[in-house]
């Protein structure tokens, strides 16, 4: 995983990704105590494992389009879209189509509070 060193107020690109979305990385896009945002690339056919995040999370296709299990179901995700999940959730993805996703992950108000 990578970082990018951003600070309060400054813009951070998030656009297309074109032939990049053949290579798997994941980079934080802005991390504090309180928030975490970071951007998952999913190739196509490429299965990234079940994960539980601590925290309220949204995950963000923005471009491509991946197969997401949580739930208890499988539900598709295409450019455009975006899906709320529990804290502590288990979810996994799928890369259908090459895919960018913008995950924003919201601490719980009881971990911000003992920070």
């Amino acid at each position: 995983m990578s970082a990018i060193k951003t600070s309060v107020g400054e813009v951070i690109r998030v656009g297309s990704l074109g032939s990049e979305l053949k290579l798997a990385q994941l980079v934080t896009l802005v991390k504090t105590d309180a928030l975490e945002v970071f951007q998952l690339i999913v190739p196509s056919g490429q299965l990234v494992p079940t994960h539980e995040l601590q925290g309220d999370v949204v995950v963000h296709c923005l471009e491509g389009r991946v197969s997401l299990k949580a739930l208890g179901a499988i539900r598709d995700l295409e450019a455009g879209e975006l899906l709320y999940l529990y804290s502590n959730e288990p979810f996994s993805v799928k890369g259908i189509e090459g895919a960018s996703l913008l995950i924003t992950l919201l601490a719980r108000h009881q971990e911000r509070m003992s920070s």
